[in-house]
C-alpha cells in the first residue's frame, strides 16, 4: 500500500489527512499551475454526466476544498454536501463558499469515504474527483458510496490514469516522476507529497480492473471516458 509518509507508521488514513492539511493552502494553485487549467475542464465534463438525472441531492467524497462541488450547482440541485478527512482542506473550502454566497447550498464536514454517516439510498447522486485513489480501503469507500446512493443513482468518480500511447506515455511518466514533483516540493514545502501523487496513479487500478471492481460492488452500466489521451479518466455507473 503506497503512503505519503513511508517512514511514519500511522496508517494511510491518517497520514494523507495529514498530508493535505499541510499543503492545503497551495492545493488549489498547484491544481491549477501544475494541469495548466485542464483540471478545471475535467471537473466540468465530469459534472456534465450527470445532467440528464437532475439529482436534488449529492454526495461529493473527498471534497477538498470544494471545487467539485461548486461545480455541480450547475445541476440546480438542492443540496450538496461535501465531506473530507483533511480539516485544513475543508476550511479553505468553506471559505471559498462563503465568499461566493453559496453556503445556502452546499455543506461541508468532515467525513470518513469509508464510514458515510448517512441513511441507504440518501442522495441522488455521488461525486469524487481525484480522491479514490487515497482511500485506505478501495472497496469499502465503494461499497459505502454504493449504500447512501438511492436506486438509480448515479456515481461519477474522476481520476488520474497511466497513458499507455507514445509519446503521451514517456512526456506524461517523466513529467509526473520528474517535474511534478520537483515544483510542489518546492511550492507546498513538502517534500513527500508531491511524490506520493505519481506512485499513488501508478498503483491505482487500469480502466477496466477498477470498471470491474465497481461491477462486483453491484454497480451497473459503467462506462468509462478517457480524458486528454488517457491522462485521467471519468467513470460513470448506476445503482
Amino acid at each position: 500500500m503506497i503512503k505519503p509518509y513511508n517512514d511514519q507508521n500511522a496508517g494511510k488514513k491518517e497520514q494523507v489527512a495529514k498530508m493535505f492539511n499541510k499543503i492545503a493552502y497551495r492545493y488549489d494553485f498547484l491544481n491549477h499551475f501544475l494541469s495548466l487549467g485542464i483540471d478545471k475542464i475535467w471537473r466540468r465534463k465530469a459534472i456534465n454526466y450527470l445532467k440528464n438525472s437532475s439529482p436534488k441531492h449529492i454526495l461529493d467524497v473527498a471534497s477538498g476544498t470544494a471545487d467539485l462541488a461548486i461545480e455541480s450547482l450547475r445541476l440546480n440541485p438542492e443540496k450538496v454536501i461535501g465531506i473530507d478527512i483533511s480539516e485544513e482542506m475543508l476550511r479553505i473550502g468553506k471559505a471559498k463558499v462563503e465568499r461566493k454566497g453559496l453556503q445556502h447550498k452546499i455543506s461541508l464536514q468532515v467525513g470518513d469515504s469509508e464510514n458515510l454517516q448517512f441513511e441507504n439510498d440518501y442522495f441522488d447522486a455521488i461525486t469524487v474527483a481525484f480522491g479514490v485513489r487515497n482511500f485506505e480501503n478501495l472497496e469499502k469507500g465503494l461499497s459505502e458510496m454504493f449504500r447512501v446512493l438511492k436506486p438509480k443513482g448515479k456515481v461519477v468518480i474522476l481520476e488520474f490514469s497511466n497513458p499507455q500511447k507514445f509519446p503521451v506515455k514517456q512526456i506524461y511518466n517523466f513529467y509526473f516522476k520528474q517535474i511534478l514533483p520537483f515544483v510542489g516540493k518546492i511550492v507546498s514545502k513538502d517534500k513527500s507529497a508531491y511524490s506520493y501523487l505519481p506512485e499513488s496513479v501508478i498503483q491505482f487500478p487500469d480502466y477496466q480492473k477498477f470498471s470491474l471492481m465497481l461491477k462486483e460492488i453491484g454497480f451497473v452500466n459503467c462506462i468509462v471516458k478517457q480524458l486528454s489521451f488517457g491522462i485521467a479518466s471519468i467513470y460513470i455507473a448506476e445503482k
